[in-house]
């Protein structure tokens, strides 16, 4: 489909990657709203626009900025697979709902694809091909001309990348990297909406937590996906639960590790893990750290964690009583 790009290759004028390293540091937002500007006016000139929307902060600003400048013509679209947690769609919606944009849910499945399936080193490139490709098909049924992503300007400078590779092939345009917009004005700009996403933390689609080379099964993503969740219920704020083919290794932010040596915790742990299916459960005493076992996880499909992130499920993970069979 003909999009109104000439986009990623006009991010070489961005010179400015970022506005700052903070920039609201002095209090002067002048920059940052002439880039959010630059964004709505540039929106502003299409009939229409689909957002491919995953809830995290850079669609968010993205499909907000394409709220403001076309209302109605403004469309967010949330790819449903076995790679995106239910509690990230809930969270989409909830987003949506709090811009005020018209939301969308499309489905498709990772797992129909074997290059998929294989988990190399272009996994993620594979999946956004496969959700792009949705978000075409979803923008042609209602008349949208137009695919936009949350790509920024600190994006293409970070390392293994392979899912920007689908972004140029499909022509989506990325407002933000056109404009020159880095992650800390993105969170600024949010910050400045008053978005409930501006401090959402980046997480990778859960295919991420399966080593390279070992195949992405609906079995696996299941059982990390529910591992998760039970990591967070129990209090804690950032992790991964890696799947190394039936051992679950456990990584926990180095600013949490200890109450992660809780005693009950471990029993916890150990239990609840091993009843998902796990052989052997571990605890990885670097902590959390990203990409541990995929180069991709950095640079998956800006799926993000929820909004509440930061704000765990109890106050005092210390003083939780983890469920146990004893």
């Amino acid at each position: 489909m003909q999009t109104d790009s000439d986009a990623v290759a006009d991010a070489g004028d961005a010179g400015d990657v970022d506005v700052a390293a903070d920039p609201n540091a002095n209090g002067d937002t002048t920059a940052l709203d002439t880039k959010a500007a630059t964004v709505r006016e540039s929106l502003a000139e299409c009939d229409g626009v689909l957002i491919a929307f995953s809830g995290g902060v850079d669609s968010s600003v993205v499909a907000a900025l394409a709220h403001d400048a076309l209302g109605d013509d403004a469309v967010a679209c949330t790819a449903k697979s076995e790679t995106l947690p239910a509690a990230e769609l809930d969270d989409a919606r909830r987003v949506a709902d709090e811009i005020g944009i018209r939301h969308e849910v499309v489905e498709f499945s990772e797992l129909d694809d074997p290059d998929f399936v294989a988990n190399g080193d272009d996994r993620c490139y594979h999946c956004r091909t496969m959700r792009l490709g949705r978000m075409y098909e979803a923008a042609h049924d209602l008349g949208i001309p137009t695919v936009c992503d949350g790509t920024n300007a600190s994006d293409p400078g970070e390392g293994h990348r392979p899912g920007l590779q689908a972004v140029e092939e499909l022509e989506v345009r990325s407002p933000l990297l056109e404009a020159g917009i880095g992650k800390a004005a993105v969170r600024a700009i949010a910050d400045s909406r008053g978005l409930s996403v501006a401090d959402k933390p980046s997480m990778a689609c859960l295919s991420s937590r399966i080593p390279t080379g070992l195949e992405v099964t609906d079995e696996r993503l299941s059982r990390i996906e529910t591992a998760e969740r039970v990591l967070r219920e129990w209090g804690f704020a950032q992790f991964r639960v890696r799947d190394h083919d039936g051992l679950a290794r456990i990584e926990i932010d180095p600013d949490e590790l200890d109450a992660a040596l809780n005693h009950d915790f471990v029993v916890a742990a150990r239990e609840h893990l091993s009843d998902l299916g796990f052989d052997h459960v571990t605890l990885d005493l670097h902590g959390y750290r990203t990409g541990s076992v995929s180069p991709d996880e950095d640079g998956a499909d800006e799926t993000e964690t929820g909004s509440d992130a930061d704000d765990p499920a109890v106050a005092d993970v210390f003083g939780t009583d983890y469920p146990t069979g004893e």
